[in-house]
Order: structure tokens, then sequence, then C-alpha cells
């Protein structure tokens, strides 16, 4: 096996590993880490208690579900870089970590935006909102702005389908455009 095919199928196995156990891994390293940022941002407003994954912040209790962690989102994020072919190891780390710190930041805003307006007649509403469509937003947003600032020329997944379609094609053959 080449050293691309290689690499290719280690890409590939950790993206699976990865997403194994219904997204494990993000939970279990953004749970404490968003309750914490969320907690400590609320108590500049209030005093604030935390008790596991609930955080009682004037009369509002705010549980954090894994839905409120996002770990679907950074899992969206780490197939998107970890499926781009040609990236030395140092530059996917870089990448992963802006990634994900970007993302973060966006989700405990968003976290801090709904219990400020958690009495709001609109509250189910930009909840929803917020949940599906902007945080969809966001992770293409984030991507868009990978790609740009660390020079991102592949396409991901596309670009390993390409070269595995040019592995497996008999010398001499080329495909018809």
């Amino acid at each position: 096996m080449g050293k691309g095919l290689w690499s290719l199928f280690v890409r590939y196995l950790i993206i699976l590993v990865a997403g194994l156990g219904n997204l494990w891994v993000f939970y279990k390293l953004f749970t404490f880490p968003t309750i914490q940022a969320v907690s400590s941002l609320l108590s500049l407003f209030s005093r604030v208690y935390v008790f596991g994954n609930i955080i009682y912040f004037q009369s509002i209790k705010i549980e954090l579900i894994s839905a409120c962690i996002a770990g679907t989102g950074f899992y969206l994020l780490f197939i998107l870089i970890l499926s781009v072919p040609g990236i030395n190891f140092m530059k996917r780390v870089k990448v992963l970590l802006f990634s994900f710190a970007c993302f973060f930041i966006f989700n405990v805003a968003r976290i801090i935006f709904l219990v400020l307006i958690y009495n709001s007649l609109y509250f189910d509403v930009m909840h929803l909102f917020l949940w599906y469509f902007v945080s969809t937003l966001l992770v293409i947003g984030v991507w868009i702005l990978d790609i740009k600032l660390f020079k991102i020329r592949k396409i991901p997944i596309y670009s390993d389908v390409r070269e595995l379609i040019k592995c497996t094609r008999k010398p001499g053959k080329r495909l018809r455009r």
C-alpha cells in the first residue's frame, strides 16, 4: 500500500472511530468546557450555581443536554478537515484547533444569548432557529474560513475518490470527459 493510500486509510479510520458510540469523544471533550464557559460568563451578570450539567442562573434552570454541546457540529468539522488529502500533520492540527475554537465560541455565545432571552415570547423560535439553521451556517462558515486562512486547495472526500479512481485505472486507459 502506497503512502497516499495508507494516509487515506488512516484518516478515514480515525473519522469512523471518532463517530462511534454516539459521538461520545466530542461530548467528552466539549461538555465540561462548555458548562464552565457558560457559567463563568453568566456569573458576570448574577450568582450562578452549577450541579453537573445543570446551571442555575437567577430563577432559571439551564440543563445543558448533549444537543446543547453541539457534538455533531464538531464532528462535521472533524470530518471535513480529516477528509482532505495532502495536509501535513501539524497544519491539520492547527486547522482542527482553530475550527473547534471558533465553533466552541459561537456555541457558548448561542447558549448565553438563549439564557438572556429565556423569558421572551420568541425564545422557542430563536432556540430552534439558532439550533437548526444558524449552527449549520456556522459549520459552513468556519469551513470556508479554514479554506481561506489555511489555503486548503483540495475538496473533502471528492479529492480522495478521484485519487482512488486514478489508482484503480489500468495504465494507458483514460476516463472520457
